[in-house]
C-alpha cells in the first residue's frame, strides 16, 4: 500500500512523460492511498488540461470514467481535524510547501500510524518530495529528478 499524491495519479488518467514508470508501480502495488481533497485535485487538473489543449474534449469523458473506476478502489483519508493540525505544522516546518501539498503529506503522516519509514509516498512534486524525504517516507519513484 503507498500513499500517492495528485501529481502521481494525474499521470495514470492522462498520458504524460512519468505515465509508464508509474503504471509500474501501480502494477507493483494496486493499493492506493490518498487524501480527500485529491478527487478536487485531479478533475482540476483535467480542466486544466483540457484548456491547455493537452487532451481533447472527446477524450474528456474517457478520462473521468477511469477516474471514476480509481476512486472506487482508493482507500481514503478523511479526518480533517487531525490532517489539518498537522499541515499547519508541516508548513512551519517546510515553508515553501504549498497548502495543499501540506495537507496531503499530514494525511500520509497520519496514514502512516508514526512509521514514516516503512512506507511509500509516490509523487512527483519536487517540493512535496523534499518534504516528504524530511518526514522519512521512501518516496517514489525513485532516482527521479523533477523540473
Amino acid at each position: 500500500m503507498r500513499f500517492w499524491d495528485t501529481s502521481a495519479l494525474v499521470p495514470l488518467l492522462i498520458q504524460e512523460p512519468f505515465t509508464t514508470v508509474l503504471q509500474v508501480l501501480l502494477e507493483e502495488d494496486p493499493e492506493i492511498v490518498v487524501w480527500w481533497g485529491t478527487s478536487v485535485e485531479i478533475r482540476s487538473a483535467i480542466s486544466r488540461s483540457l484548456l491547455e489543449g493537452r487532451i481533447q474534449p472527446e477524450d474528456r469523458d474517457r478520462i473521468l470514467a477511469s477516474l471514476g473506476e480509481l476512486e472506487e478502489s482508493v482507500f481514503e483519508i478523511r479526518t480533517l481535524d487531525t490532517v489539518r493540525t498537522l499541515a499547519i505544522r508541516l508548513l512551519e516546518k517546510y515553508p515553501n510547501l504549498r497548502a495543499a501539498d501540506a495537507l496531503q503529506l499530514a494525511a500520509a503522516k497520519l496514514w502512516s500510524l508514526g512509521t514514516p519509514e516503512k512506507q511509500s509516498f509516490v509523487c512527483l512534486d519536487r517540493r512535496l518530495r523534499q518534504a516528504a524525504e524530511g518526514e522519512q517516507f521512501s518516496v517514489q519513484p525513485g532516482h527521479f529528478d523533477p523540473a
